[in-house]
């Protein structure tokens, strides 16, 4: 079994698809149809399935999945979420990142003040959006991953330089 440091999401289940035992996949790949090209697949808990698109579906793609031959195995793998290893996926250009790689950063104001860390990076389709949380912050703050907002990401230093919107970051009543 390889690291799960060394996993990354490439997509997930979001149900069964039609009652022969193919499943609805959402892929999270830059070319969503790219998501067989990564088998085999690993789930959370460490099983390995292949999966075949079958065709295009609103939402995502209808699948084959080894073992699933039925609306209730598929039924069953509803919400899995399914890994590669870190090594078959592209290299990425310098200004683009995995979501895995930016999740635990520390966030830094332009004067190098920590204002918390990167809990989760949220697609809902308009463009990343980074989800940080602190100690010293009333509540999580939301921010688009942009170059005007994130001017520096340096994952070796393991830290985010963000120039936020005025009134964004509330402290905490103490």
């Amino acid at each position: 079994m390889t690291d799960k440091s060394e996993l990354i999401c490439v997509g997930a289940i979001s149900g069964a698809f039609g009652v022969k035992g193919e499943v609805r996949i959402k892929s999270f790949c830059a070319d969503p149809a790219a998501i067989g090209d990564y088998n085999p697949l690993t789930t959370e808990d460490g099983k390995e399935y292949t999966v075949g698109i079958t065709r295009s579906v609103k939402g995502g793609f209808a699948a084959v999945i080894s073992g699933v031959d039925n609306k209730e195995d598929a039924d069953a793998l509803k919400s899995t979420r399914l890994y590669t290893e870190r090594a078959k996926l592209p290299v990425l250009p310098d200004d683009e990142y995995y979501h895995s790689d930016l999740i635990g950063l520390a966030v830094l104001d332009t004067g190098g003040e920590l204002l918390g860390k990167i809990k989760a990076v949220h697609d809902h389709g308009a463009g990343d959006i980074l989800e940080i949380t602190g100690s010293g912050l009333k509540s999580e703050v939301l921010l688009p991953f942009t170059k005007a907002i994130v001017p520096t990401v340096d994952l070796t230093a393991g830290c985010i330089v963000i120039d936020p919107p005025e009134g964004a970051f509330i402290p905490s009543e103490k």
